[in-house]
C-alpha cells in the first residue's frame, strides 16, 4: 500500500513537471524581431525593399533626426524618400518614417506631431 502511495506521488510529479517543461518549451522566450516587424508593417503600405536595407534606412533616420540634422517631420520625409524606390510615393515615405519612429525612435514621435498641426 505505501509502495502505490508513493508510486502515486511520483508519477504525479512527473506529470507536473512534464506539463510544466511541455509549457515552457512551447510558450518559448517572446523574442520579437523589431527588423522583421518594421519589413511587415512596410508591405502593408506596398514599400517593398531588403529587410536589412528597410531597418538601415531606419536606423539613420533616427540618428539624423537625434543630431538635429533633420530638424522636422518634412526634411525626415525627404531623406526617406531619396532612399526609397523611385516609384514610391511622398505618402509612402511619411508611413515609412512614421513606422520608423514607431519601431526604432519612438521617443521622437513628436515631429510628426508638429508636422501634424
Amino acid at each position: 500500500m505505501r509502495f502505490q502511495l508513493a508510486a502515486r506521488g511520483v508519477m504525479r510529479t512527473s506529470i507536473g513537471t512534464a506539463l510544466v517543461a511541455a509549457g515552457l518549451a512551447l510558450a518559448a522566450p517572446a523574442y520579437a524581431d523589431v527588423d522583421t516587424d518594421f519589413n511587415n508593417e512596410l508591405h502593408l503600405y506596398g514599400i517593398y525593399a531588403g529587410k536589412d536595407y528597410n531597418a538601415w534606412i531606419a536606423k539613420i533616420s533616427c540618428k539624423r533626426i537625434n543630431n538635429g540634422l533633420d530638424s522636422d517631420a518634412n526634411k525626415a520625409a525627404t531623406f526617406v524618400h531619396r532612399n526609397l524606390a523611385k516609384d514610391a510615393t511622398t505618402e509612402q515615405a511619411y508611413q515609412f518614417l512614421g513606422a520608423a519612429l514607431r519601431s526604432y525612435c519612438p521617443d521622437k514621435m513628436s515631429i510628426l506631431e508638429q508636422a501634424a498641426q
